[in-house]
């Protein structure tokens, strides 16, 4: 059992438990393992626990600028630290959002309190943003300014992005010199165009169609004064959109290096050789959809899956892709829950609703006897 997280209904945890019972109630001898995943996005920290990673509470800035407590892992002398949980979309209540105003100070929080800790490598999960400010939540809380045509500092956010003419990086934290930094994204997103930041995610985030013309061209211009100020031109980077296009700020400021998410915590759990082991794969997300297969998750799991000759059933809340596209990203039946019992019960009894959703697949797959 390895899901992810079903957005702003289970965790990544709660989901495999769901399955996993689903299944010990149909075959109460089976061997079933649970393996809760992450991609760079929410639950990143708490997944690599199993990895034997400390967690400790840091107190962050939430997206909107409202205090919370957030959650950071370190191993020998890597520090991880997560969007999601620092400043993420989860943070946010129905009718909180604010896609023009949401920042990524948080994430910057969540860096300045593990550098208390002298870390080597400091990895930043990229994923489950709540914000498309290109970053400059995250440069600014680690010292540096961002200044208009008149020097006078604009604050991070979307909304000021096309205000911005000059980054100065002279007061960033000095903490930062000689240590490696890491994004560890959810999907390999370029910041710009239809797969980039406001265009495939702005929508997700609560901005209307004009508020993601206003961010693509205020993340455009970001782009330049990030060239200028670094000499780092991130406007096509892969995974430079992700978090609202604060891959391209850590890229192009923090000298940051590019893994794939998902590859970084399932290669820590040893993700591979535990497929390997397995008869059938169940995973899962909030919506299964083209991003999905951008270096998320649940792309990871079936690809791994299909390179190991082990059948993956992808149940999700909703599915968004073909059964011809699932196949051919290597996932062998993707079911919605919306499908199985009903876009109100889904909602309201999601964990009754996802085991039910497991048996009726794995029933008609023919994989339960």
């Amino acid at each position: 059992m390895a899901p992810d997280a079903f957005k702003g209904t289970l965790s990544a945890n709660d989901a495999a438990q769901a399955i996993a019972r689903a299944i010990r109630d149909a075959i109460p001898d089976a061997l079933v393992e649970v393996l809760p995943l992450a991609d760079g996005g929410d639950g990143t920290v708490a997944a690599l626990a199993a990895a034997g990673y400390e967690q400790r509470a840091v107190v962050t800035r939430g997206p909107t600028g409202v205090p919370t407590v957030a959650r950071v892992a370190r191993r020998a002398g890597t520090a991880v630290v997560e969007i999601a949980s620092a400043c993420g979309i989860a943070l946010l209540g129905p009718g909180q959002l604010a896609p023009m105003t949401s920042t990524s100070l948080g994430l910057g929080d969540a860096v300045c309190a593990v550098l208390d800790d002298d870390p080597d490598e400091i990895v930043l999960g990229l994923g489950g943003s709540a914000s498309t400010d290109g970053g400059t939540g995250l440069l600014v809380a680690l010292g540096a300014r961002l200044l208009d045509a008149n020097d006078v500092p604009v604050p991070p956010g979307g909304a000021g992005l096309a205000r911005i003419t000059r980054l100065d990086l002279t007061g960033l934290d000095p903490r930062l010199r000689g240590r490696r930094v890491v994004v560890a994204a959810d999907v390999r997103s370029p910041l710009l165009g239809p797969d980039g930041a406001a265009a495939a995610f702005g929508p997700q985030k609560g901005a209307t169609p004009e508020q993601v013309v206003s961010l693509e061209d205020g993340l455009a211009a970001w782009a330049g004064v990030l060239a200028d100020a670094t000499g780092v031109d991130v406007r096509s980077a892969p995974g430079a959109g992700a978090a609202g296009g604060g891959g391209a700020a850590a890229i192009a400021a923090l000298g940051a290096v590019q893994v794939s998410g998902a590859g970084f915590v399932h290669g820590a759990l040893g993700l591979a050789d535990r497929i390997r082991e397995a008869d059938l794969v169940i995973t899962g997300e909030g919506r299964l959809d083209r991003t999905s297969l951008l270096g998320k998750g649940l792309g990871d799991v079936a690809r791994l899956s299909s390179a190991a000759g082990v059948p993956v059933l992808a149940v999700c809340g909703q599915v968004a892709l073909s059964p011809g596209e699932a196949s051919a990203a290597g996932i062998g039946r993707a079911v919605a829950l919306v499908d199985v019992v009903g876009p109100a019960a889904a909602t309201a009894d999601p964990t009754g609703s996802l085991a039910a959703a497991v048996r009726m697949a794995v029933d008609s797959e023919g994989w339960i006897g």
